[in-house]
């Protein structure tokens, strides 16, 4: 079990990187007036969503699904901590496909956010990662 714990933190800090990063690449990317650097950051951005995040967010989950399914359910499931974590985690999988249309939007030249709104959004996964790692770690409820 120790080692189904330890890839899944693993990935979930693999996961919480990309979405620290994504959106600080939006802000430079709504600050960009030239052709190369849109470009560039649309590379950037694609190669970070697909290639790091969204595989980070699916081992996680399968990780934690495995740890679940394992033993911790059977010692948790009437816990409100994990209940709480589960709802949390399913509303970062609907910031995680926000990002995804934001990189949409960028890719097709259509963003209408400037780079204020993205240095706000920027600070959304740090909430969740408080509040995750604290209901994992501590369990209060």
């Amino acid at each position: 079990m120790l080692w189904l714990k330890a890839l899944h933190l693993i990935f979930m800090v693999t996961w919480f990187a990309g979405l620290f990063y994504l959106p600080r690449l939006f802000v430079y990317h709504a600050m960009s007036d030239d052709a190369i650097s849109n470009e560039r950051f649309k590379v950037m951005e694609r190669k970070l969503y697909f290639g790091i995040m969204t595989p980070g967010m699916i081992c996680t989950f399968i990780f934690g699904v495995w740890m679940l399914s394992g033993y911790a359910w059977n010692l948790y499931a009437a816990s409100l901590w994990l209940h709480m974590k589960l709802a949390l985690l399913a509303m970062l999988v609907v910031y995680h496909l926000y990002c995804g249309k934001w990189l949409l939007d960028f890719k097709y030249d259509r963003n209408r956010h400037g780079h204020v709104f993205f240095r706000w959004v920027n600070e959304i996964p740090v909430l969740f990662l408080f509040a995750i790692v604290i209901l994992a770690v501590v369990k209060p409820l």
